[in-house]
């Protein structure tokens, strides 16, 4: 699992992303203005992703499964991927309380 730190061409350029191993994709940022901003929300998910009262878990319209993780002033600071069961979301957040408080950060801002 790592961090990714990225920068577009979008008016709120910097975003983050964490990937397992494979490269896909589990969790994701809102936009941010500034780079520092961005790093801090990296640093939210750590901090903050090993206390299940920091999951709202959720169910999209199409019967899909994520979660969001929240920072502790309720904010929500990433979203996950979609799956397709309850159980596979819930090992993705086991997944997450394990690997990402000590996963390395890599900037992408090319």
């Amino acid at each position: 699992m790592k961090a990714l730190l990225k920068k577009s061409s979008a008016a709120e350029p910097f975003s983050f992303s964490f990937v397992n191993d494979e490269g896909k994709m589990v969790l994701r940022s809102e936009n941010y203005k500034a780079k520092d901003s961005a790093s801090k929300g990296i640093n939210s998910v750590k901090k903050n992703c090993t206390e299940d009262k920091r999951y709202v878990l959720k169910e999209s319209a199409n019967g899909m499964y994520f979660f969001n993780v929240k920072s502790a002033n309720g904010q929500v600071v990433a979203t996950s991927a979609m799956f397709p069961s309850v159980q596979e979301r819930a090992d993705m957040i086991s997944h997450i309380k394990t690997h990402v408080p000590s996963c390395a950060v890599e900037e992408q801002l090319g």
